[in-house]
């Protein structure tokens, strides 16, 4: 096999309150003794791209209070914007060099990404396995309340937000559905099945898919 291939993803999407993106993805990771990456990412695309770190994390939080993504798209056609242009600075390259590193990861190390839109990143690389992760709203409803110590009507506010920004950042980098099943190898119910079932039925396609076992951090 092309020694560039050798190494796997597993990305993972999901749904505020489904309770799966952070524990499922360090479960994972664990068991396969490789790296998960999420808000890591940022500091990887700053080395990568000299920008400061703290541009690519403000960024992430500003643009969750504006309305930025649900008024254009900005397809992401796998090239970055040189630093001589006057949108070097711009969301779309900021995501650009964030896409540059999942993609050149992927030839040195097995991993694990969380959000991100790693699934239309990585979606033409063929040691990949995306997921999303959902449940009943009322499942996510009432585990934001426990986990936040919030009302049902705080919870309600922070999870169609949250959902809503995810939804409008898949689309504009992406120019696809978010909740679209046919962008995903797997959807999970993650009440009815449980995180840890959830867990363990990925791994079981990872084995199925590309034949190693959690013990193995690379395709033979």
């Amino acid at each position: 096999m092309d020694e560039n291939k050798k190494y796997f993803a597993i990305a993972i999407t999901r749904t505020c309150g489904s309770g799966g993106g952070s524990y499922i993805g360090k479960k994972l990771a664990a068991d396969y003794g490789i790296d998960v990456y999420d808000r890591k990412l940022l500091r990887l695309a700053s080395e990568d791209s000299g920008i400061n770190e703290a541009i690519f994390a403000n960024a992430d939080e500003n643009t969750k209070k504006t309305f930025l993504y649900r008024a254009s798209r900005r397809v992401y056609s796998g090239e970055v914007i040189p630093k001589e242009s006057g949108n070097f600075l711009s969301d779309q390259n900021l995501f650009n060099y964030q896409a540059k590193v999942l993609q050149e990861l992927l030839h040195h190390e097995s991993y694990v990404c969380i959000g991100r839109a790693a699934d239309f990143i990585l979606k033409d690389e063929p040691n990949v396995v995306s997921v999303y992760l959902d449940a009943p709203y009322g499942f996510r409803l009432k585990r934001e309340m426990e986990r936040q110590g919030i009302s049902e009507q705080e919870a309600v506010k922070y999870i169609d937000r949250l959902d809503k920004y995810r939804n409008s950042y898949y689309m504009y980098h992406t120019g696809r559905q978010w909740k679209n099943p046919e962008n995903y190898d797997l959807c999970l119910n993650t009440e009815s099945l449980g995180l840890d079932h959830c867990v363990e039925l990925i791994k079981k396609f990872v084995e199925l898919k590309f034949g190693i076992c959690s013990s193995e951090k690379e395709i033979l």
